[in-house]
């Protein structure tokens, strides 16, 4: 199935290619360098960068689940960057 949803890219010229790459690395980038309160939100513009266009509706947890896993999450960044910089700003819409 993979293969299908790629074939695209073997009618791309080189250039088409690297520009492809491109644009893909900067959706990358804009969701990897988010960071306070932006992490916690839903990024279906990363998604949006494939070409087999989707919009898969999310399963949300209840807000028990949610929290918990909104907890855990937290305590991984603690784990996986316990020297990242400590911000106690607020959420601001």
């Amino acid at each position: 199935m993979e293969r299908l949803m790629d074939e695209d890219l073997e009618r791309m010229t080189r250039e088409e290619l690297i520009e492809e790459a491109k644009r893909l690395r900067q959706g990358i980038r804009e969701h990897r360098d988010c960071s306070g309160h932006d992490l916690c939100w839903h990024h279906p513009a990363l998604w949006g960068l494939l070409p087999d266009k989707s919009d898969p509706v999310p399963v949300v947890p209840e807000w028990p689940e949610f929290i918990r896993g909104c907890i855990k999450y937290r305590q991984s960044l603690d784990e996986q960057a316990p020297k990242a910089p400590r911000s106690d700003e607020p959420y601001d819409e």
